[in-house]
Order: C-alpha cells, then structure tokens, then sequence
C-alpha cells in the first residue's frame, strides 16, 4: 500500500471519535475504490486491497456531508446510486483537506497521485494557497465557518 499504517491508525481513531463507523473485512465484490465499500452509511475496508490511506478519508467525507437521515442510505458508488449527490464532491474535497489538516496528515497523502483525475497536484495548490473551492456549501451546510476555516465546527453535517 502507498501509505503506511501510522495514517491509517490516524484516520480510523478520528472516524471513530467523530462517529463515523468503520468496519474491516475482506471484501468479494468490485468497489468503486479498491478496498473501500460505503455500506448503508459506514466504511467497509478490506487493507489488501487498499490503494491509498488518502481514500479512507475521502469516502467517509462523503458520509459526514449527507444529512443524517440519509446516511444509511448511502451504498457503494454514491454518484451512482444516488446522482443528487454529485454536488457534495466539492464539500468533500474540502472536508478531506480539513480532516488531514486536524490530524497532520501531508496533502499528499489526501490527494494522491494516483486519484482525482490527474488533479491531484492541482487540489494541494489551491488548498494550500487557501483558495477554498466548496467553502461556500460547508458553510452552508452548519459544518464550519469561512473565517475560520479549516477549523470545522462539526465534522458530520448536522440536521
């Protein structure tokens, strides 16, 4: 794996001190990212099959951005499932950035080189100049404030 276990250790303590559950398995069926399954609003990882620590924390962004009665919901690809939900993938982005930065975890290891389309490298640029693409729906959505930023004020979008 691309990352080593001391992220992993960081991001699974985090999930769960936020509340977001995580479950490791060995998984049998195709994910949308290697070895990460969203399941009815919980991550599922399977450590053989995981690329990057990086993707934990993107995929449980998606579950912290949807409102709570619609976390269980969530299932696999989530674009997919549910297309409503493509417009998160900005807050998402954001909220990713802000997780690795309460943690200390290197940009890079959030934005991998082997994701985001070949953006990688331009997502650590913007963010790191604070150019905060998606600021505005995390604000909207009660997590953090724009002045305050990355400081969040609620790390799962509240009701």
């Amino acid at each position: 794996m691309a990352d080593s276990a001391q992220h992993i250790d960081k991001i699974y303590a985090f999930l769960e001190e936020i509340g977001i559950p995580v479950v490791e398995t060995t998984l049998t069926v195709p994910t949308f990212l290697p070895g990460i399954l969203i399941d009815a609003g919980r991550l599922t990882v399977d450590l053989a099959q995981l690329s990057y620590a990086g993707d934990i924390l993107h995929e449980a962004g998606h579950i912290a951005v949807t409102l709570p009665a619609e976390r269980e919901q969530l299932h696999d690809n989530i674009m997919a499932d549910r297309p409503d939900k493509a417009g998160d993938e900005m807050a998402v982005l954001l909220w990713s950035y802000a997780a690795g930065q309460h943690l200390g975890l290197p940009s890079e290891v959030i934005f991998h080189a082997g994701g985001y389309k070949g953006q990688h490298q331009w997502l650590i640029d913007i963010f790191t100049s604070q150019t905060y693409i998606g600021l505005p729906l995390l604000v909207w959505m009660g997590m953090t404030q724009a002045d305050t930023f990355p400081a969040m004020t609620a790390w799962l979008r509240p009701a």
